[in-house]
């Protein structure tokens, strides 16, 4: 369940059921089975403050040890959700922004998976070292995690690879060239 604040309070009963029971039986008596069951659910509430100590310049690190933070984010929890709910979760993770060599090595695996789904026609990837720093610099935003990087890698790299395809001028067992030059990314057959 991602960004379980945002849910219908009809969706919470739901959950305190398969969480207490390990069952949900529906209006119709219907019961279906959760027990060996993980449930993650995902929340944004308090990300205000990893954001604040992010901008104030805490390591890493040094935010995931500060009992300070996650005691404000349990605050902020226990603001936004029922005390049964909260209740019946067994564990709280509290994760960090990601920082630029976070962007960097998600930019690494992003083209991995693009050269393996080029590898079929036997096309070869060749992405240079300042498009992927193009790539990690553009795509960065500590706000909204790797999404933008997705979004940029689609426009940017599959976008025009896909129309290169579509226009034929990939041959099997050539090479995709993705080059950084002045800021810019270009894509050659």
């Amino acid at each position: 369940f991602d960004e379980i604040e945002k849910a219908h309070p009809e969706v919470f009963n739901i959950l305190l059921q398969i969480l207490d029971n390990g069952r949900l039986t529906d209006s119709k008596g219907r019961t279906v089975n959760f027990k060996n069951t993980i449930v993650i659910m995902t929340s944004n509430v308090g990300s205000e403050f990893i954001r604040k100590m992010s901008r104030l310049g805490f390591s890493t690190s040094e935010k995931a040890e500060t009992k300070d933070l996650k005691s404000k984010i349990m605050d902020s929890l226990r603001a936004s959700f029922r005390p049964e709910f909260l209740n019946r979760i067994d564990e709280i993770v509290v994760f960090n922004p990601l920082s630029k060599q976070d962007i960097q090595k998600i930019v690494e695996l992003q083209l991995k998976n693009i050269a393996l789904r080029l590898q079929p026609r036997g096309i070869k990837l060749e992405v240079s070292a300042s498009a992927k720093k193009i790539l990690g610099e553009e795509g960065f935003d500590p706000n909204f995690g790797a999404r933008p990087l997705k979004r940029l890698i689609q426009r940017l790299i599959i976008d025009p690879l896909s129309e290169k395809a579509l226009e034929g001028k990939f041959k099997d067992g050539g090479r995709a060239v993705v080059s950084g030059n002045r800021g810019k990314i270009e894509v050659k057959a």
